[in-house]
This record gives structure tokens, sequence and C-alpha cells, in this order.
């Protein structure tokens, strides 16, 4: 089974594309969609709904994983991101991907077994898994590893 993980936001969107077989994962892509700061909000959409989009067709996974939003204290944020992660669901399924949210709490107990580990845990923890070190550009890039990942440990095993 292939896993497209991705991180939601509306300057980068992480996305990592991981195969689980027979009980191993191994990463077979990892990087991100980078809108500049000033580029208006339908077109950082579109950016991200296209990238995405020929991600999907270049790995051909069968799942798409996607971070839950969680609180934000800056409401204009919050939207923006909404936004992309609406764009993101559903470019996802128009493409005929099951679909999985997960929460960073979830993420971060899959991954590091502790649900408040901070990012240089989970980048550890995403480089021990795959059994090699993740040295990523952005955070974002291992976040969305580290979605992926969960999604590999708590989709049910099933014949993909």
């Amino acid at each position: 089974m292939k896993i497209l993980g991705v991180d939601p936001g509306t300057s980068i969107v992480g996305y990592a594309v991981v195969e689980r077989h027979k009980g191993t994962l191994r990463l077979i892509a990892a990087d991100a969609i980078v809108n500049t700061p000033n580029t208006p909000q339908e077109e950082k959409l579109a950016l991200i709904q296209g990238g995405l989009a020929a991600v999907i067709k270049t790995h051909a996974p069968d799942v798409l994983a996607v971070e839950k939003l969680f609180y934000f204290k800056n409401t204009k944020t919050v939207i923006s991101v909404a936004e992309a992660r609406g764009v993101i669901l559903l470019t996802g399924k128009s493409s005929g991907l099951r679909v999985y949210e997960y929460t960073p709490l979830e993420i971060k107990m899959a991954v590091t077994g502790y649900g408040k580990a901070d990012k240089k845990q989970v980048h550890a923890m995403t480089g021990a898994i795959l059994k090699f070190p993740i040295i990523p550009k952005l955070d974002d890039i291992t976040d969305a590893i580290a979605v992926a990942i969960c999604a590999a440990h708590s989709i049910p095993r099933d014949p993909f």
C-alpha cells in the first residue's frame, strides 16, 4: 500500500509517499509545495491542487493521510489553512484515494510513543522507523513523513 502523507499549510505543504509492504515501510518521495508569501490565496490553493495532483499521478498512492487542524490563535491563519485542507482533501478524494485524517497528538503517538513529542523527537523517530537518517529541507516535509507513518501504523492490513 502506498500512502501519501500531507502536512497542510498555505505557504508550505509538505508531502511524503511511503510504501507499506509486508510490515516494512519505505520512503518513496518527500518534498514540499511552496508558495510565495504575497501570492493571492486563490493562486496558492490552485498551486496546492496542481502540485498534489501531480504527486498523485506520479506515485499512484492508495491512501491520502492528512494532519487535522489544531488550535490556532490567529483566526486568519486557521481559515486559510482550513481552505488549503479542503483543497487537499478534495484533490485526494476526487483522485479516488481513501482519505484518513489524524490529529497532531495521534501522529506524535504513532511515531514517537509520546503525544507531546517535540520536532526533534519526531525527526529522529521518522529516521529510525525508516531505517535511515532523514535530513529534510523543511519541518513540513518531516511532518508529512510522520503523517504517512501514522497512517501506515493505523490503517488495517489489507491487500494493496
